[in-house]
């Protein structure tokens, strides 16, 4: 799951950043309004994370903008601002949560979850292929109903090519999904992600297929069971 949070505070962002990243969460941030408009016009996010008081404006205002960009992305709102009147505001002006600093990570990782569950246009809650199931707002993949216990990137690159299960994703669509801004991608790492996936899903008969110059294909092989 990749994730955008604008915050000023990098002291907070940084300790995010990490904290997150236990959770295979990769956190982009984006410090003011015009750097987060950049950033959603250059990467799909699964939530927005939005501090009110931003040094070029009011985070509140970036929510039509990012709903224009990516319609159905969930917002919730990370603030100091803790007046009822406040979070009428925020919510009214189209936020999906809200919650009020100081806070603990571990409700902010249940919130995202909540807010990742809530049905929209845009988003299915799981998804099945043949043996294979990936919940998407619980973000945990299973194979005849047993779990799998992924690393944090593979599990990033399962989720990505399961939103788009029988459709290619492309090479730059999946390091997206996996690597934040600020990480050094080397050449060959989503290559080895892959590899390592193919040899976990290959005995249920799930199949990851290089589409040579397009990118990758998940899907089920001939004969694999589709119930």
């Amino acid at each position: 799951m990749r994730i955008l949070l604008v915050e000023d505070d990098q002291g907070l962002s940084q300790a995010l950043k990490s904290a997150l990243a236990a959770h295979s969460i990769v956190l982009d941030v984006a410090a003011d309004l015009g750097a987060a408009r950049r950033a959603l016009s250059d990467a799909d996010y699964r939530v927005l994370i939005l501090d009110w008081q931003l040094p070029d404006g009011e985070g509140i205002s970036l929510i039509p903008l990012a709903r224009r960009a990516q319609p159905g992305l969930p917002v919730l709102i990370l603030t100091a601002r803790h007046q009822v009147e406040d979070r009428i505001q925020g919510l009214d002006a189209g936020a999906d949560d809200y919650i009020t600093k100081p806070f603990d990570v571990n409700e902010l990782l249940a919130r995202i979850r909540a807010v990742c569950r809530r049905p929209t246009q845009q988003q299915i809650p799981s998804m099945t292929l043949g043996a294979l199931q990936f919940d998407f707002g619980d973000r945990c993949a299973s194979l005849h109903g047993v779990r799998l216990n992924l690393p944090r990137r593979q599990l990033l690159v399962l989720e990505a090519l399961c939103l788009r299960a029988g459709r290619t994703v492309s090479r730059t669509k999946l390091q997206e999904a996996v690597y934040g801004f600020d990480d050094n991608i080397e050449s060959n790492t989503l290559e080895s992600h892959i590899s390592r996936l193919r040899r976990t899903l290959a005995p249920a008969g799930i199949e990851i297929h290089a589409m040579r110059g397009l990118g990758y294909l998940l899907q089920a092989a001939d004969g694999a069971d589709e119930s």
